[in-house]
């Protein structure tokens, strides 16, 4: 009688995507609120990336919104080097997104371990992810938060954009609030002058800088010295820029890091400026016309046989976590919930990438959206498709814009908030770091 009692229910597939429909594997990444983890879908055996946000936490942190942004968000794009998403739901204590995995690492990772990577290699990068960045703008999204860490490869090196909680839609008034990582803010931002979309073109220039000479072009000790260092400290190179960088390298370098955003390289309105960058000597050896289809080698392929990420959250998992992930029946009674608790119950909807169309929770977009992304319904997306079983890993937690005079920095996942005249020094030891190193300018 007992082993009948304690059969496992059957699985229903056919119905609301929900924690039943995965087998939880190994633990790799952590952030504020909740940890990504590897899953599998028991019917499919596609391999995904799971990454789930506790609701107390979240409310706590005054994150609700932008949870819910981001899940919103998520739904509206499909792109070959974005990390989509695939699924969505909850549970009573989780909010659970499923998205493409990726088991290359992220940039930060193999920058860490290498120094600095080929300009060869960079270029490459820079190719894909200003493609991702085109989409975006096109469909009226910035990103705000583009730096190495939200950067993963795929198992064969392909670049793709990820971290989705503090984008946002953006139309012809300018925004003003400061979020994101302080270190790869536009000066714009710092200045509060009101900023667009330029902001993310301004990121990649300081991406692809910190790639190539393995350091940041701007550097401070407090967030006082990094606001003036951003925002008035002349480009400078490190003395051995000419064996890292060609010229046209340092060229489209200098055209994504002008502070003037109506000069900046990729700013030109309605797709001009990406179409100008790509136009560009430096990108000669990029076959634009095969890149998001990703026919191209990748110049750099990770280790398959090494973590790509760090192994110490499985090991936190296994040791240290009280309140391990497991699949349960949501209870029937839902009244009496939270402000908070009821608009993540009610707006974090369900989403499942095989019986539904993406579509935008904002009216201007809605003539921008695919027709289907679902692979069972014989529609095709507009836009090339990541494959569901592309491999990734996410490893970022939440960042919370804050309200008010409240300004929330962040730098590799560690959030900083700062208030108005606080003068704190930025708690993440690459932000701390100063180079000591020559330089040279080149005119």
């Amino acid at each position: 009688m007992g082993a009948v009692c304690c059969r496992p229910q059957p699985i229903d597939f056919d119905g609301e995507v929900n924690l039943f429909h995965f087998m939880l594997l190994r633990c790799v990444g952590k952030g504020a609120f909740g940890k990504v983890r590897v899953v599998q879908h028991k019917q499919t055996r596609d391999l995904y990336a799971l990454k789930y946000i506790n609701k107390a936490k979240c409310v706590k942190m005054k994150a609700v919104p932008n949870v819910v942004q981001e899940r919103r968000l998520l739904e509206e794009v499909d792109h070959p080097f974005i990390v989509n998403l695939r699924y969505a739901f909850q549970d009573d204590e989780n909010c659970f997104f499923v998205l493409d995995l990726m088991l290359g690492g992220d940039l930060r990772f193999h920058l860490e371990r290498l120094g600095h990577m080929p300009e060869d290699t960079v270029r490459f990068y820079m190719a894909q992810l200003s493609s991702a960045l085109a989409y975006l703008h096109e469909m009226g999204i910035m990103h705000r938060d583009l730096k190495p860490d939200n950067i993963l490869l795929d198992e064969r090196g392909n670049a793709h954009l990820t971290d989705f909680n503090i984008a946002v839609h953006f139309g012809e008034r300018k925004l003003t609030g400061v979020a994101g990582s302080m270190a790869y803010m536009a000066p714009e931002i710092l200045m509060k002058r009101g900023y667009t979309y330029c902001i993310d073109w301004w990121s990649l220039g300081v991406c692809a800088y910190e790639l190539i000479f393995g350091r940041r072009p701007f550097r401070g000790r407090s967030n006082s010295d990094l606001t003036y260092s951003i925002s008035r400290d002349p480009l400078k190179w490190p003395e051995d820029a000419d064996k890292k960088c060609s010229r046209h390298g340092i060229q489209v370098l200098k055209g994504l890091l002008e502070r003037d955003p109506t000069k900046r390289f990729g700013c030109k309105p309605n797709g001009e400026g990406f179409q100008e960058l790509r136009r560009h000597p430096w990108f000669k050896p990029i076959d634009w016309d095969t890149l998001e289809s990703k026919e191209q080698t990748p110049p750099f392929t990770p280790d398959a046989k090494k973590a790509n990420f760090d192994a110490s959250h499985e090991l936190e998992e296994l040791l240290l976590e009280d309140n391990p992930l497991k699949a349960k029946a949501r209870k029937a009674n839902q009244e009496n919930l939270s402000a908070e608790m009821k608009q993540m119950e009610e707006q974090f909807t369900s989403y499942d990438f095989k019986k539904m169309q993406r579509r935008s929770y904002y009216p201007h977009n809605q003539h921008l959206i695919s027709t289907a992304t679902a692979t069972s319904s014989g529609l095709a997306s507009s836009r090339p498709g990541t494959p569901a079983n592309d491999l990734r890993v996410e490893n970022s937690g939440l960042r919370v814009e804050g309200e008010g005079n409240g300004i929330m920095y962040t730098s590799n996942g560690n959030s900083l908030e700062i208030n108005a005249g606080d003068d704190i020094m930025m708690k993440e030891k690459d932000t701390l770091r100063v180079d000591r190193m020559h330089e040279k300018d080149y005119s």
